[in-house]
């Protein structure tokens, strides 16, 4: 007998949920749809209620209803540092996803209270990486005879436990933006580098900044016994990259580059260093989100651009520059699905909590952890 589809569960086309998966989906209370006009008004209302004592941040990636009431936008640890440099709000809301909140909690002092929104925002990227892996990984670097030449690198894209794993280890923590720095440091200090947890910004980092050949990098994989790697391959690898990458800028491909230098005559192709390596070796330009912002708002009026980031931010920086013909890289829309899940309901929902003095979802780092990570993260700050 034949089961009725109707009868089957059906998460993927949206009806039902399942809680283990879908953390912090729903909020308690009446709240309207994102597309009711009250709930921006509430936004406002419950903001201005909380005046000085809530610092709100929202990332580049985040929805446009959501940016409007961010007092700050940045990268994730641009948002952190500002975070940082608060003291006097005790309640920073970020808008941004799991591992940015455990940053700005280990920068920030022991009275504020770092939210998250929605707990279900995580990054897929970091979810790649875990402790135990990490663990067991320097296991095998210790068995091949070669984690004592290590210098462990993690991104800024990594889990509060990864940050604290890689200064317990005399490592540090990069962004895409000073990804060459910490790696420059990095092998002043050691032979060899373990690069968490994008296998790409570190691939792309070390071949095309630093003069490395894709025979110098390894790609050490968690799911494999010892990493799918000989002993001897770790012992000739100048960088052991993690198997891990980016959901939204891993989809990028050499094809859609080809695409669109087909489609748009003239066009300037700038991609993100998460993307693939054959991408970017496809593209004009690369750089941080930052860089990507900057270079769109320093072009010249009638130029084209095709952009390999997340879309919520291609389709902000088409809008504040029509003068400019700005384009998402790919014919597939791509948002960040875990950023997204910071939506208005959500924003609303903590804002008019903690106007109430309930203070909700709040992401607290363990001291031990916390203490770790800020070494990782200060070496970071203190690169040349």
């Amino acid at each position: 007998m034949t089961t009725p589809v109707r009868d089957l569960p059906l998460l993927l086309l949206g009806e039902g949920s399942d809680p283990a998966s879908e953390r912090g989906v729903d909020c308690p209370g009446e709240l309207p749809p994102a597309s009711d006009p009250a709930l921006v008004e509430r936004a406002r209302a419950a903001k201005a209620a909380l005046g000085d004592s809530v610092f709100v941040l929202g990332h580049h990636y985040q929805r446009d209803e959501v940016i409007q009431f961010a007092d700050v936008t940045g990268d994730s640890f641009k948002l952190a540092q500002k975070a940082a440099a608060r003291p006097e709000a005790p309640y920073i809301v970020f808008c941004g996803v799991h591992f940015m909140a455990e940053s700005a909690d280990i920068l920030t002092a022991p009275h504020q209270k770092v939210i998250l929104p929605d707990l279900g925002a995580g990054c897929s990227m970091a979810d790649m990486a875990t402790f135990d892996q990490v663990e067991e990984c320097w296991d095998v670097l210790e068995d091949a005879g070669v984690a004592d030449d290590v210098v462990p690198v993690t991104y800024m894209n990594s889990s509060a436990d990864i940050k604290g794993f890689v200064g317990r280890h005399g490592g540090v923590v990069c962004t895409s933006s000073n990804a060459k720095r910490a790696l420059d440091w990095a092998y002043a200090k050691g032979k060899k580098v373990l690069f968490l947890p994008d296998q790409h910004l570190g691939r792309n980092t070390a071949v095309l900044e630093m003069g490395f050949s894709l025979d110098d990098c390894v790609v050490y994989s968690p799911h494999r016994r010892g990493g799918g790697l000989t002993h001897q391959q770790l012992r000739d690898a100048r960088m052991i990259l993690w198997r891990g990458h980016c959901s939204v800028h891993g989809r990028f491909s050499k094809e859609s580059v080809d695409d669109v230098r087909a489609r748009v005559p003239g066009v300037n192709v700038l991609v993100h260093p998460e993307c693939r390596h054959e991408v970017v070796t496809a593209a004009d330009q690369i750089g941080s989100t930052e860089y990507i912002i900057k270079t769109i708002e320093a072009a010249e009026p009638g130029t084209s651009w095709a952009v390999g980031t997340e879309l919520n931010l291609v389709r902000r920086l088409a809008n504040a520059h029509p003068d400019k013909n700005v384009m998402f890289l790919d014919k597939t829309v791509c948002y960040c699905s875990t950023m997204n899940r910071i939506d208005l309901p959500h924003l609303v929902w903590t804002l008019e909590a903690l106007v109430r003095g309930e203070v909700e979802n709040v992401i607290t780092v363990d001291e031990d952890t916390a203490r770790n990570a800020r070494a990782a993260l200060d070496q970071m700050l203190a690169l040349p």
